[in-house]
């Protein structure tokens, strides 16, 4: 089998990070060097996704009237805009990664040099968008956001995932790379989630759905440690 595998970093931005990060995932940074160690290594390319919401975004609790307003707690419905027969209930949030804010920054410690593509998500105010690849809506598919054609142009084979949060983001962003053909692990010391005791659950979830969890010294990174090494910077 072909090997062409990239590597898709989630959303490693200051508004998840703590301590002052809004939705600051527990332990958060710590994944720093294991995500700078992923990006030394010689995939066919490295993507990085950004959370990219304007202020009025549907996710925000400040957003809603209450008592429906409470971050982490209250949920709201939201309707596929070209199938009002298809909603999804959704987690409201405290404000967060606003387009240009300090908050949407990606980490300080990331070595952002080395990242070759970013996509940014969540960016239409209607649509809550987790998945790096779109939006959940299936019928018909929601507006994506052009990386799994990206992709597929490249002859992309594998795919693995770090960054945060394992539980939505990371989860999603890996479930919908899988549906979309390609070979898909997360690397677990390159995520945290923003339940941590979930991570079982979260391993389970992803094993339904054919996405592996694998270990930064397991054979499918040495796979990659294996490959010819790509100049860096170069794009896909």
């Amino acid at each position: 089998m072909s090997f062409t595998p990239v590597l898709l970093i989630i959303d490693f931005q200051e508004d998840f990070l703590p301590p002052s990060g809004a939705v600051a995932v527990p332990s958060g940074r710590t994944i720093a060097p294991t995500i700078n160690a992923l990006l030394a290594l010689p995939f066919a390319t490295a993507i990085a996704s950004q959370d990219w919401h304007p202020p009025d975004h549907v996710s925000f609790a400040a957003n809603h009237a209450p008592p429906n307003n409470v971050p982490f707690a209250s949920t709201t419905r939201l309707v596929n805009p070209r199938n009002p027969a298809e909603a999804v209930e959704t987690r409201l949030w405290p404000v967060h990664c606003v387009q240009g804010s300090a908050g949407a920054r990606f980490a300080p410690e990331l070595d952002a040099a080395r990242i070759q593509h970013v996509v940014r998500k969540g960016g239409d105010r209607d649509v809550e968008c987790y998945s790096a690849f779109g939006p959940p809506f299936r019928d018909p598919p929601a507006t994506g956001t052009g990386l799994a054609e990206t992709l597929r142009a490249a002859g992309v084979t594998h795919v693995f995932v770090a960054g945060l949060a394992a539980d939505y983001c990371v989860r999603c962003s890996a479930v919908d790379a899988a549906r979309e053909g390609f070979v898909t692990v997360v690397v677990r010391e390159g995520t945290k989630a923003v339940v941590p005791e979930d991570m079982e659950k979260v391993e389970r979830e992803l094993a339904a759905e054919g996405v592996r969890m694998v270990g930064f010294d397991g054979e499918e990174v040495e796979r990659v440690r294996r490959l010819k090494v790509v100049p860096a910077g170069e794009p896909i």
